[in-house]
């Protein structure tokens, strides 16, 4: 889920920056520090939007910079447990298929894509029934729910998201527009 959050950082204004600290600067110096690190509280920071107030500077002993605290509005994604989300598929394994929720992945693991058998089809990069006609790829759009989340702050890229797609309404959106049609029709029988 995407939120605009209220938050407080401490950032280093280097030497050649102290004539002229603006919120700009430290806007700047934020995203630098911030865009894209994972944090168990707020979920990936996606952007600093504006800052709102910058503190008074400290010097640390044998720190070059001088350190403000800076209150600011930032985007952030913070995937939640249930969650039902829509993705992309960006990569597609023998074991599952990665789907990009925002800016982070989650795997979607074969045995929660269908309840068909779904093979690895290696020369088309897929996932394959060997009943029908139904297959999953890299570039397909999907549905699914989070069941499970593992942050990693230090290693945000190593976070994991575990995601399902066995419920009704959830799936490959071309099976969703497959299903919808199929019981239109049948109700209109």
């Amino acid at each position: 889920m995407y939120k605009r959050a209220r938050l407080r950082d401490t950032v280093e204004v280097p030497p050649e920056y102290l004539d002229n600290v603006t919120p700009e600067l430290v806007k700047r110096l934020l995203q630098e520090k911030l865009e894209g690190r994972m944090d168990e509280e707020v979920g990936s920071v996606v952007s600093v939007a504006e800052v709102h107030d910058i503190g008074d500077g400290a010097v640390l002993p044998n720190r070059p910079g001088v350190y403000y605290e800076a209150e600011f509005d930032a985007i952030t994604f913070d995937p939640q447990m249930q969650e039902v989300v829509d993705g992309e598929v960006v990569e597609v394994v023998n074991f599952g298929a990665f789907v990009g929720i925002g800016p982070v992945d989650g795997l979607l693991h074969v045995s929660q894509i269908s309840n068909e058998y779904l093979a690895f089809d290696e020369e088309n990069q897929r996932l394959a029934s060997r009943d029908s006609n139904d297959a999953l790829g890299v570039g397909d759009s999907v549905r699914t729910r989070i069941v499970t989340k593992s942050v990693d702050e230090r290693n945000p890229r190593d976070s994991k998201i575990g995601l399902t797609a066995k419920q009704p309404g959830l799936g490959k959106h071309e099976w969703l527009e497959a299903d919808r049609r199929r019981r239109e029709a049948q109700a209109g029988d």
